[in-house]
């Protein structure tokens, strides 16, 4: 029996689905983190065994209670595999990681074993569209990135263009940080615009919402907030604190992404609105790095006519955020042929790959 396995390996946990010949998933486990920049090699590994040989389980006929051995029995051979790895932004961590993968899982090094960056997961759909040769990437979860790819002749995804992915301090533009991070800007601003005015500023809906998410009564109190130190590993965090002073810096304010996204949905709060245009332009600037007509200088870059554009991560995965960046993108004359939003993306790309594969 051929299977396909594709593994989603993130910072916060791993993904893996195995499909058939015929595209059934027939195998689906969860690991715990795998960043690779994070990690030694025998703990990326390790990781990898436990959640490829736990989702192998199901696979087997009958289906069996322990972990499945790597690498695996001839009857469950895979017939190819591709990775995508958060962390894995380099050629020589990559090389690092090619030979354990192929003798855990019994695959030759070469075409049939793909390790790359997460992001060119969330590529996948370009193999099922006929009808396009180019994709653009768009994580869009705490943090962002934006990758451009073009399917070659035959069928690898070779990197195009890439944009952001710097992390926190410096970037992250779009993402539930930034959201969050121009939550408080705004707010701030509309107290500094008030000191020189008659009138207080209005207390809408998201300024009730941020000061009783931090127990404060003066709006200007969200400084200290914000900038207190990050907690100490050994701190121990009391299960009924919900304080978000128990939080990164990070944490802190990408926590307020959901706060902003019901200001603005279910209150209508003018100002939350304004946060998350703001953060909706700021993303399809990047994007907008990557797409256009290629002329002198600039052969790299990739038609949005001629393009899926394919979304990933919990802000973008709420329709109305992502129809704000693709209506930005628009009134800049960037409009996909199609869009795509990625819920799963080892599921869909072990179906991508099968689809390359398949004998």
């Amino acid at each position: 029996m051929s299977l396909y396995l594709c593994v989603d390996c993130g910072g916060s946990k791993t993904s893996a689905v195995i499909c058939d010949a015929f595209g059934n998933i027939i195998g689906r486990a969860s690991g715990g983190p795998s960043n690779i920049a994070y990690l030694t090699i025998a703990s990326f590994i390790e990781t990898i065994q436990m959640t490829v040989g736990d989702a192998l389980k199901t696979c087997t006929s009958p289906a069996s209670v322990d972990t499945v051995c790597l690498p695996p029995p001839a009857e469950l051979e895979f017939a190819a595999a591709w990775f995508g790895i958060s962390g894995a932004d380099s050629p020589s961590i990559i090389e690092a990681i090619m030979n354990p993968l192929s003798s855990l899982l019994g695959v030759p090094r070469g075409p049939r074993l793909s390790v790359a960056n997460d992001a060119h997961l969330l590529a996948a759909p370009i193999r099922m569209h006929v009808d396009v040769s180019y994709a653009v990437t768009v994580i869009g979860g705490t943090g962002s990135i934006v990758v451009s790819f073009k399917e070659k002749e035959d069928g690898e995804l070779q990197e195009l263009g890439r944009v952001g992915g710097w992390g926190w301090i410096l970037g992250d533009e779009g993402g539930g940080y930034s959201i969050g991070k121009e939550a408080v800007r705004q707010i701030l601003a509309e107290q500094d615009q008030h000191s020189v005015m008659e009138s207080p500023p209005p207390e809408g809906a998201l300024r009730a919402s941020l000061r009783r998410y931090f127990n404060i009564k003066d709006v200007m109190e969200l400084l200290t907030e914000v900038y207190v130190l990050d907690p100490t590993p050994s701190t121990v965090i009391d299960t009924n604190q919900s304080s978000p002073r128990y939080m990164s810096r990070e944490k802190r304010l990408s926590s307020l992404s959901p706060l902003v996204f019901i200001a603005a949905f279910e209150d209508k709060d003018p100002l939350a609105w304004k946060v998350l245009h703001i953060c909706a332009k700021d993303l399809a600037d990047q994007i907008c790095i990557v797409v256009g007509d290629v002329k002198e200088g600039f052969p790299r870059l990739v038609k949005a006519s001629e393009s899926v554009i394919c979304f990933g991560g919990s802000v973008v995965g709420l329709e109305v955020y992502r129809e704000m960046v693709l209506n930005e993108l628009a009134a800049r004359g960037h409009v996909f042929k199609h869009v795509e939003f990625v819920d799963d993306c080892a599921a869909v790309g072990a179906a991508g790959l099968r689809l390359k594969y398949k004998e």
